[in-house]
């Protein structure tokens, strides 16, 4: 399998947590823990290009950009401002003396 990492993460909103996808095989996770009364025809189309991308018949940005799309139309995608920042978090606390 060729590189499957995202230029840049996903991030989608989940009840109780932000999930950030970063690659193929985060994607593919998502899409079996999708409910099943959520599968519509875009989650099958979308299950296809996973297969696709996983083979290197479908190239990998075009790949995450139809995830997008996917997560825009199911209202789950993340807006960036919504996700803390661990790293700053810990930047700000005082660690030694």
């Amino acid at each position: 399998m060729a590189n499957t990492l995202f230029d840049k993460p996903l991030f989608v909103r989940r009840p109780r947590y932000i999930q950030e996808l970063c690659s193929l095989e985060d994607v593919c996770d998502l899409l079996d823990e999708w409910p099943d009364e959520k599968r519509d025809t875009t989650y099958e189309v979308l299950a296809k290009a996973s297969r696709m991308a996983a083979q290197g018949i479908f190239p990998l940005p075009a790949f995450r950009e139809n995830v997008r799309r996917f997560l825009i139309r199911q209202g789950a995608l993340a807006n960036i401002d919504e996700v803390p920042l661990f790293a700053k978090r810990m930047t700000d606390r005082n660690i030694g003396s």
